[in-house]
């Protein structure tokens, strides 16, 4: 017979709440600072669970309107659990960590959102993942289209996502935590915000800003400190929004993926001496040994020719796949067979149904997967699509007569309207 004296639950080490501000609740911080204390502390091998607001810290609702991200304030995201402490880690040893990521039972659902290109529309780029392109639209979205804020709340079931603002669809994901790092040294930090400060001063009058220097504005640290180390850490501080040698943002999305609170379980042991041992400059990944599978795709291609419908020939212009900001006209157009790929797939899509909103923030979320074809005959590169057809409700494939346009509705959109 089972009993409970012999079963012991996996502690939780950070306890908050989703429907609660990140900067009203305790063991959470938005800045990386070596003086942030840790806020618990666990054992090597200690398997333990550590619970997580959304990146905005609770601003955005499970509703039929897009105004929260449209007036979402983009100086309290991403937010963050902890620091926690792992006993006997020093300076130059390798933290391995096994985890798994799910949402709150008391939470089951998630959100994809598109910015207003006036609040943030641009700041973010791509990120490659495992050999795939795990994309954002957020940039391509608004400077292409300037499109207004859109949001898709996804309800979990089991593995599978549905929503009730992108009708048809329904698949299977892959949690990970977005973002996940290490505290940095005084001296790392320093480093950081000189080489940030001073490509901010290169490109002062770029709009969107190239990066974000130490602000204390929105700065928040969710424990009891003395008042001269909280302004400390709100003066040099780094923002958490990029990735860095540390870990960070290593899958920078707001509209490249399903955003949700949820707990994570860790089990965490050290490798002394992992940094020499592996030479590591930045953290490495083993993706999850469970993935989807789908074995039949409708693919797109797209080449580095006519993005913006003027004709203009690029030369072997394919996608940057590394995580980026965009600066300017130059780095926007550097990435056109993949821009072109996504907006074929996006008319096509629009063909079946659905509207152009809804289309971004479906290839923003579903198991899209992206590959570079070519890039060895100029001057086109060739990047392909896929787009999964079992995730969809109907039949997507062309046909003779062409395709079935489906009354698939909207997103959810400003309640002004506007997009």
């Amino acid at each position: 017979m089972a009993t409970q004296a012999n079963s012991v639950a996996h502690k939780t080490v950070v306890k908050v709440d989703p429907f609660i501000p990140a900067d009203q609740q305790k063991g959470i911080h938005n800045r990386w600072h070596p003086d942030i204390p840790p806020y618990a502390t666990v054992k090597p091998g200690e398997v333990f669970k550590v619970e997580c607001v959304d990146w905005t810290g609770a601003q955005i609702g499970n509703n039929d309107n897009s105004d929260d991200i449209k007036n979402v304030d983009l100086t309290k995201i991403h937010n963050l659990s902890g620091p926690i402490a792992v006993e006997g880690a020093e300076p130059g040893d390798c933290l391995h960590e096994h985890l798994t990521v799910g949402p709150f039972d008391k939470m089951p659902w998630g959100y994809t959102g598109i910015f207003e290109l006036e609040n943030g529309g641009g700041l973010f780029g791509m990120a490659s993942k495992s050999g795939l392109l795990w994309y954002n639209f957020n940039s391509f979205v608004a400077k292409e289209f300037n499109s207004r804020a859109c949001k898709a709340i996804w309800d979990f079931k089991g593995v599978y996502a549905t929503s009730r603002h992108i009708p048809g669809v329904r698949f299977a994901g892959v949690s990970h935590p977005g973002l996940i790092g290490t505290a940095p040294s005084a001296e790392l930090l320093a480093t950081w915000n000189e080489r940030e400060c001073g490509l901010i001063a290169e490109h002062a009058k770029s709009v969107p800003p190239v990066a974000y220097a130490p602000n204390p504005t929105g700065a928040y640290v969710g424990q009891d400190l003395d008042s001269a180390v909280l302004n400390k850490i709100g003066e040099e501080g780094a923002r958490t929004v990029p990735g860095r040698e540390h870990g960070g943002n290593c899958d920078l999305s707001f509209c490249g993926a399903i955003e949700m609170a949820g707990v994570i379980t860790f089990s965490t042991s050290i490798i002394k001496g992992g940094v020499e041992k592996f030479a590591l400059k930045q953290p490495i990944f083993l993706p999850s040994p469970i993935d989807p599978l789908y074995s039949s795709k409708l693919i797109f291609e797209g080449i580095s020719v006519d993005l913006h419908g003027d004709g203009k020939q690029y030369n072997m212009d394919a996608y940057v796949p590394t995580f980026f900001f965009v600066r300017s006209s130059e780095l926007w157009d550097s990435t056109v067979a993949y821009k072109q790929a996504a907006l074929n797939a996006i008319a096509y899509l629009q063909k079946l149904g659905y509207t152009r909103e809804q289309a971004y923030l479906l290839l923003s979320a579903a198991p899209v997967e992206s590959h570079v074809g070519a890039v060895v005959d100029s001057p086109n590169a060739c990047v392909t699509l896929a787009i999964p057809t079992g995730i969809f409700d109907f039949d997507i494939l062309p046909k003779d007569e062409g395709l079935t346009k489906h009354d698939l509705g909207q997103c959810a959109i400003r309640s002004d309207g506007i997009l």
